[in-house]
């Protein structure tokens, strides 16, 4: 089994997981695992969301934006539309430091301070942001910015 083989089928377990009746978001560190499986060896910035239901169980991992080597665009009228299709209580923001420094821009806290406003109005909470550098995660719950 090569290592891509590997890690889909890992990332297929913990999505189960996630889904399941017991498989719920209880720590940074859960959505930190989930995060670096899904973009630790992307070559470009990807800027994805955990979207949960009530119990903060997984509903669905949906990638919204793609970037260059060093950013993406993030458009908050999306990322509602997302919350809106899919009925998420709660959310996870994800994305990816192709440099492998998963330290928060000021443009990663100014949009994370932005998305959590736009989601306030229609009543779902942002629980985190995870920054993925290499296989290294930031959590801005964990450094209350979020």
């Amino acid at each position: 089994m090569t290592d891509d083989q590997i890690i889909r089928k890992a990332l297929r377990i913990l999505a189960s997981r996630l889904q399941t009746t017991h498989g719920y978001l209880s720590s940074p560190a859960d959505a930190a695992h989930y995060a670096v499986l899904k973009t630790a060896n992307r070559k470009s910035e990807v800027f994805a969301v955990l979207l949960l239901n009530t119990r903060h169980q997984l509903i669905e991992y949906r990638e919204l934006f793609q970037g260059t080597i060093d950013g993406a665009t993030v458009y908050p009228r999306e990322v509602v539309r997302a919350v809106i299709e899919s009925n998420a209580a709660a959310v996870v923001f994800i994305h990816n430091h192709p440099s492998g420094i998963p330290e928060p821009s000021e443009a990663d806290r100014a949009i994370t301070s932005k998305l959590q406003r736009a989601l306030a109005l229609i009543e779902v909470r942002v629980l985190d942001h995870v920054i993925v550098g290499g296989t290294q995660t930031v959590s801005m719950a964990e450094r209350g910015l979020v």
